[in-house]
């Protein structure tokens, strides 16, 4: 006879109790859905607002490459009354004010139908979108306060992608497929990476994550409704010297599917294919260092990292033909994760606590996508005699270890300047689980975690574990406990000291076991809402002027008579501030075609091949002057004929302080 260990008799009694909840499930063997999907516009201010990402003073925004986009799917599952949200969104990170927003729009339209629980809402994590819509001081710090406008922008368009998503709600199918997409990212802190145990790397090829899973949603009667696209990979194509809003490489990345699939922005329903952001903590689109991605400029390396997405996403579209099986489910709490105590499970050694969220020295030096003051892997241990007495005795607390402190954001008054109550989520869409994480993750970090909510999910069958990276709200970095003691950039950003991951292992785990077994789960602590107590040194816009003689709209410099395909139009206007009129779902510029006696508009502001751009023109005597250069690249397979530019502005009147909106041509040309 073979005995059970002790181990195998639990491990038993859990597939036994698994097998059991099967029997019961209502949901068992289900692969009908409902799902709807939504797009809407959130760009916001193009002009005079510091962007999001880089926390450089001097860079803020002065035009718009792409517009930035929420894209949102609704899914249910009939078998059970349950329904789940999805929103990928082109910014920065989701912060817990947007959260905020969100919900409480939501339930002002819909009741009690969505909540925090069972709306999940992440970043693509572009730096290169416009900045000052945290309710925490820190993420404010550089935009100089609070923005109002972009906030709003931001909300009001995830709301507005949500509530399209719901108004299309149809019986669906969901199919799954799964690969890789290799040569897209490196580790930017390999350093750092290769402190975590030799067993532990070699179950890995790479020291990224080169997974790729995308989940394609097809209404019954064959209409292809959109795809969801997850990859690790920073947004930072766009260097730190870039001006113009984009939604960087996954931003593009979606603008090639759904220009593929005929997508029509603006409208209440069309394809809709979200590129949405892992564990990309470590891992830069900048395959050959320093900021550089392969292209002779930002615009190219962007472009480069974008095209291998969309390219292996729609490999993987056109092959996804494995049905997500079961229902849809979740769970939600939050956690004040200043103060959570970690079990030796988790540690590998005896209990161990969190800290009070603090940054050390070497997040100031930035990584090498955009390089900030000093150097990384500052740490206590690396430093000698006196400066160690004097930087690490003064600034160092036990709790943070290695981590020399350059700002204590949990205990700044009158408010912390970063959260520390934050939302913990496991999202199941059929047999796939979706962890959404309010932090960025590591790559050796994310598979732990992806690990660890496996192992409680698995006797419940679950196909697979996604990372959902950038997600409900923002607090940093998390690093394994190996790659903060080397301090790197990552390290230093770990908010609350070296036993975060472990922590966050520890909670995570308790809502997939939860999830499992179907029980409740607390709520958790609520976090602060800040949205009273916001401040900002943000000047607006007192008024529009222009040369005596001129109008708004007028060309200052105007378009030739004839160009070739290949070549690119400029053509600059005197024009208003854009914070005048954020043309939501609108455009800025318009390329058009003669066809006949009527106009035909090609390509708008949202369209890879034009740009934007805006500048301060200090006419005298009001130095209130702008000039609006809009660019488009004549793309090679053009059709040949007479075209024009136009732009489409608002100016803003000193006297009445009125906005008035205004328009002006370019001359016609010829595409020959």
């Amino acid at each position: 006879m073979r005995f059970l260990t002790r181990s195998g008799l639990i491990a038993l009694a859990v597939g036994l109790s698994a097998s059991a909840a099967r029997a019961q499930d209502p949901c068992a063997g289900n692969t009908r859905f409902l799902a709807g999907a939504g797009i809407a516009d959130i760009t916001g201010p193009a002009a005079e607002l510091g962007m999001m990402g880089y926390a450089m003073l001097a860079e803020k925004t002065a035009g718009i490459h792409q517009r930035l986009r929420a894209r949102a799917f609704v899914i249910a599952s009939p078998c059970n009354g349950k329904r789940v949200v999805f929103v990928s969104a082109d910014i920065g990170m989701i912060f817990q004010g947007v959260k905020q927003g969100v919900v409480r729009k939501l339930r002002a339209a819909h009741g009690e139908l969505y909540s925090d629980a069972n709306v999940l809402l992440s970043a693509t994590h572009t730096h290169a979108g416009p900045g000052g819509f945290s309710h925490y001081a820190l993420y404010n710090l550089t935009i100089l306060g609070f923005d109002r406008q972009n906030y709003d922008a931001i909300v009001d368009g995830i709301v507005r992608s949500i509530s399209r998503a719901h108004g299309n709600l149809s019986e669906a199918t969901l199919t799954v497929a799964q690969g890789e997409l290799p040569g897209a990212g490196v580790n930017r802190s390999r350093p750092a990476y290769e402190r975590n145990p030799g067993w532990e790397r070699t179950r890995y090829a790479t020291d990224t994550d080169p997974t790729m899973t995308l989940v394609k949603l097809q209404a019954t009667d064959g209409t292809e409704i959109g795809a969801i696209d997850w990859f690790a990979v920073h947004g930072t194509s766009m260097g730190n010297g870039n001006r113009l809003i984009s939604g960087d490489n996954k931003g593009y990345a979606s603008y090639l599917f759904e220009r593929m699939k005929g997508a029509r922005y603006g409208s209440p329903r069309t394809f809709v294919a979200a590129f949405a952001q892992g564990h990309e903590g470590d891992v830069s689109p900048n395959i050959l260092g320093d900021g550089d991605g392969g292209g002779a400029d930002d615009f190219e390396s962007t472009r480069i990292s974008g095209e291998k997405q969309y390219r292996r996403a729609l490999e993987l579209y056109d092959r996804a033909t494995e049905p997500l099986v079961g229902g849809v489910d979740f769970r939600h709490t939050h956690v004040k994760m200043d103060d959570v105590t970690v079990t030796p499970e988790f540690t590998g050694e005896g209990p161990r606590h969190t800290c009070p969220a603090a940054i050390g020295i070497s997040m100031l030096a930035g990584t090498e996508d955009g390089r900030g003051y000093g150097s990384e892997a500052f740490t206590c241990q690396d430093v000698a005699g006196v400066w160690n007495q004097f930087v690490c005795a003064a600034s160092t607390t036990s709790c943070q270890a290695e981590k020399p402190i350059a700002l204590e954001t949990g205990t700044l008054l009158p408010f912390p300047w970063t959260p520390e109550v934050l939302p913990l989520q496991v999202v199941t869409i059929g047999d796939l689980a979706l962890v959404a994480v309010p932090y960025e993750s590591t790559t050796m970090a994310g598979r732990r975690l992806r690990d660890t909510v496996r192992a409680e999910l698995g006797p419940a069958r679950i196909r697979g574990v996604v990372i959902s990276g950038l997600s409900n709200a923002y607090s940093g970095y998390v690093a394994t406990r190996e790659e903060y003691a080397a301090q790197h950039y990552e390290g230093a950003s770990t908010h609350f000291g070296p036993w975060t991951l472990a922590a966050y292992q520890q909670e995570f785990a308790k809502l997939a076991a939860a999830l499992r077994e179907g029980r409740p789960v607390d709520p958790g602590p609520a976090p602060r809402d800040l949205a009273c107590c916001q401040t900002t040194l943000q000047t607006g816009v007192l008024f529009d002027d222009k040369p005596l003689g001129k109008d708004f709209g007028s060309a200052h410099r105007d378009a030739l008579p004839s160009y070739r395909r290949g070549e690119s139009v400029r053509v600059t206007f005197w024009g208003g501030h854009p914070k005048n009129d954020l043309r939501i779902e609108g455009t800025y510029l318009q390329v058009q075609r003669k066809s006949g006696g009527d106009w035909l508009t090609i390509a708008n502001d949202g369209d890879w091949e034009t740009k934007y751009v805006w500048q301060r023109n200090n006419c005298f005597p009001t130095f209130a002057c702008s000039h609006v250069t809009i660019e488009w690249a004549i793309p090679e397979g053009i059709r040949t004929g007479t075209y024009r530019i136009r732009h489409d502005g608002n100016w803003k009147s000193g006297w009445d302080g009125r906005i008035r909106a205004y328009s002006g041509f370019s001359r016609e040309f010829v595409v020959n």
